[in-house]
């Protein structure tokens, strides 16, 4: 097995391992956050009802984050998360229109309604919970990081001192500013901004969710992700505008329903392990049904 396979094993059962003692918490709290039970059509987002009059869902996606949420070569949208809003939308019984986000725009989009859902690789946080009512989790995640293989960082505590790229209004950003204020943080709007930006040489690593981390070094020759796991393991959600209980719940009863034919498991195989290869279980990511 290649290093950067062995990589791979290792950082996914360390997130495994670790998922049990902290990811159920956040899902928990995640399928009970909501501020009122105004209806939708006084908070200015949208109720079930109000989306399948219209025939249309707004689902706020990446646009560059492979294999999750991107364009692809015929200009559509493709991925895991893609996978889960085409499904919401066709059983809506309505036409899904994506929209692209950044990481930092996520919470603002559903403020201002101009999406009814974001699957954009979403983790759900107390501080989010916050201003979003998330559904229930279908993936589990933590952060990792990419580095060099001319210039390999393999322990956290190496990082201090060294510049590290981040993309802005991420898990990765926060845990960072927060837990290691002596790393040099170089920030950026776009996932495809901070890997350019690693390629060039204008960063020591760059820190990102793992999923993400392990996906893009495996492709990439010359990088590896040599912290495959840091931090806290965390749950993937997706999510409402704050309050927005009558969509959450039928995202809700909808996982359950997904759980039922394996769906998750299903657009792993199609999305995510042409990528991971088999040095990855589908269950050390997936979570089927909404529940860890």
């Amino acid at each position: 097995m290649s290093n950067t396979r062995t990589r791979i094993a290792a950082g996914l059962a360390a997130l495994l391992a670790a998922a049990s003692l902290t990811a159920c918490s956040n899902s928990e709290s995640a399928s009970t956050s909501s501020a009122s039970d105004k209806p939708a059509a006084s908070a200015g987002y949208r109720s079930v009802e109000d989306i399948q009059n219209d025939g249309t869902v707004k689902i706020g996606v990446f646009s560059d984050k492979a294999p999750f949420g991107y364009v692809d070569s015929a200009g559509k949208y493709a991925g895991y998360d893609i996978e889960y809003g085409n499904r919401l939308g066709e059983d809506l019984g309505v036409n899904v229109e994506y929209v692209p986000v950044e990481a930092a725009s996520r919470v603002e989009f559903l403020d201002t309604n101009k999406v009814d859902i974001i699957l954009a690789n979403f983790t759900v946080t107390p501080e989010r919970q916050e201003k979003v009512d998330f559904a229930n989790p279908y993936m589990k995640v933590s952060l990792g990081a990419v580095t060099p293989d001319k210039a390999p960082i393999d322990k956290v505590e190496d990082l201090k001192g060294k510049n590290v790229i981040v993309v802005k209004g991420t898990t990765a950003e926060t845990y960072l500013e927060k837990n290691h204020p002596d790393v040099k943080l170089t920030k950026f709007e776009q996932y495809t901004e901070a890997t350019n930006a690693l390629i060039d040489g204008r960063g020591d690593a760059w820190v990102t969710d793992n999923t993400e981390a392990l996906a893009w070094a495996a492709n990439t020759p010359g990088f590896s992700t040599t912290i495959p796991s840091l931090g806290d393991t965390d749950t993937i959600a997706g999510a409402v505008a704050k309050g927005n209980t009558d969509l959450r719940d039928w995202m809700n009863n909808e996982l359950t329903e997904l759980g039922k034919e394996n769906f998750f498991h299903q657009a792993y195989d199609k999305t995510l392990k042409p990528v991971y290869g088999d040095a990855v279980s589908a269950d050390d990511l997936v979570v089927e049904g909404g529940k860890l």
